[in-house]
């Protein structure tokens, strides 16, 4: 109980709170400090900045947990001044702003230091780094990570922490708590075991199901963060279209409600397993529903562990589409309608169930012009001339898009990458003959690079958008 109690307040830091100065900020930080203790305290401060400052260097990272480690041991020590916090607090934020300062760089920190007093603190308190698109994070051989641990355990752990959660800073704060404390303590046992492979094997095998909710967490709340609610259940909604594309709208539709409301509640949560929790229950309705209609969906549903049931079901490739009859487009009086947002995402459901293949950041860009079309005619004078208008265009420029997705990703999903290379390059050449072999190059390497980065389901969603 008192290491439950612990790791709660661990979860509830205020990531850089320590410059907001107010007092109940420093009962806070104080009680923090006092209740986990020096060492847990300064772990929890480095990894709530890497993920704030996801592109911070390490020293500047480690310049900053100085100062906030320093700050809190001095000014919560007994008997220490209670101005003592504010003061230290101040001074942090006037280096914050100096020349040359050596903590995180943000674009924004200019602004913020042309304010004074609290308003400064709070403005420099808010600041983050954008995620990182692609995690950095790539964990060494066994005897790479011993080597670097026994010649200093203490500069192994905290670099680690700094880059693993930069890296999956977007997977919740207790799920990269529970992360990078297994792994710490899988390293510091294993590399002292008489039998470090055996042991390695062991600890990574017990450690499985966490690190793939790590990684897995990182990615459906990057892609929350980037999209909101609505936005990701249709991302959700269009992806179990592509995996089962003989579901219907109506068996679908409500588990991508479901799964939006999951991440909409633990991508932010500090409670200790609600990820876990919700997500095992969100798969347990998935795999009721779906397990009769498709066959590798009832095989991803037939393991103990409904967290590696969900990891199955998230890793399935696209289905071969099925030939279905043409897709009927939404009238003017339904786009229009109360109902007009479900209408558009019906339609667009029913184009990627025709079209396996096509990725979610085209799908997600045809969801911003669909939302952008009734956001302009449905409140213009004449909307059904507008909507007659831009049906035209789409009519005209929607099916060589679709086509060119759908065949650039169904190519990349079933060659291997030297073939699908070959490809690329032998269809560049018959659609631009005067090619020379230079821009010819660089374009298969560009559109390759695109494919392996963006065809594949989890791929990172700001980054492919803007690639598309």
């Amino acid at each position: 109980a008192p290491e439950r109690a612990k790791a709660q307040i661990l979860l509830t830091n205020p990531s850089f709170s320590v410059l907001t100065g107010k007092a109940y900020v420093r009962d806070k930080v104080c009680q923090e400090f006092k209740t986990l203790g020096k060492e847990d305290f300064r772990t929890l401060t480095i990894i709530a900045n890497s993920r704030k400052f996801s592109n911070a260097t390490f020293e500047e990272i480690s310049h900053l947990v100085r100062e906030i480690v320093s700050l809190a041991e001095t000014c919560c020590a007994e008997g220490a001044d209670l101005s003592c916090y504010d003061a230290g607090s101040s001074a942090l934020s006037a280096k914050s702003c100096g020349r040359g300062s050596p903590f995180p760089a943000h674009p924004g920190t200019a602004g913020c230091c042309a304010q004074e007093g609290l308003e400064q603190k709070l403005c420099l308190a808010a600041l983050r780094h954008p995620p990182q698109q692609l995690p950095r994070y790539l964990q060494p051989s066994n005897e790479e990570l011993c080597q670097a641990f026994k010649k200093d355990p203490k500069d192994f752990a905290d670099r680690f922490l700094h880059e693993y959660a930069s890296s999956y800073g977007q997977a919740p704060l207790p799920v990269l708590l529970g992360s990078t404390r297994t792994f710490l303590s899988m390293v510091s046992t294993c590399c002292i075991s008489p039998a470090p492979t055996a042991c390695f094997l062991k600890e990574k095998l017990e450690r499985k199901t966490l690190s793939l909710l790590t990684l897995m967490s990182n990615r459906v709340c990057s892609r929350f963060m980037a999209y909101g609610k609505d936005k990701v259940t249709f991302s959700y909604l269009t992806s179990l279209a592509q995996k089962m594309p003989g579901a219907s709208f109506e068996d679908l539709f409500p588990l991508a409600e479901d799964a939006a409301e999951v991440f909409s509640q633990c991508c932010d949560s500090v409670t200790e397993d609600c990820m876990q929790k919700k997500l095992s229950e969100h798969t347990a309705k998935a795999c009721g529903a779906l397990s009769a209609l498709d066959k590798r969906f009832a095989d991803c549903c037939k393991g103990k562990n409904l967290m590696q049931n969900y990891f199955c079901i998230l890793a399935l490739p696209p289905a071969p589409a099925l030939k279905l009859p043409e897709v009927q487009k939404p009238t003017n009086e339904q786009v229009c309608s109360e109902e007009g947002a479900r209408h558009a995402k019906r339609y667009l459901f029913e184009l990627a169930r025709r079209h396996t293949s096509i990725p979610d950041a085209f799908l997600g860009k045809l969801y911003d012009t669909s939302e952008k079309i009734r956001g302009e005619c449905c409140s213009a004078e004449d909307a059904s001339a507008c909507l007659d208008s831009k049906r035209q265009r789409m009519g005209e420029e929607l099916p060589p898009f679709l086509e060119k997705a759908n065949q650039l990703c169904g190519q990349y999903t079933e060659l291997n990458f030297l073939d699908f290379k070959k490809r690329l390059r032998e269809s560049l050449m018959q659609t631009m003959p005067e090619a020379s072999p230079e821009l010819l190059g660089q374009l298969v390497e560009q559109r390759a690079d695109f494919a392996s980065t963006c065809c594949p389901p989890n791929s990172p969603p700001l980054y492919c958008a803007s690639k598309v």
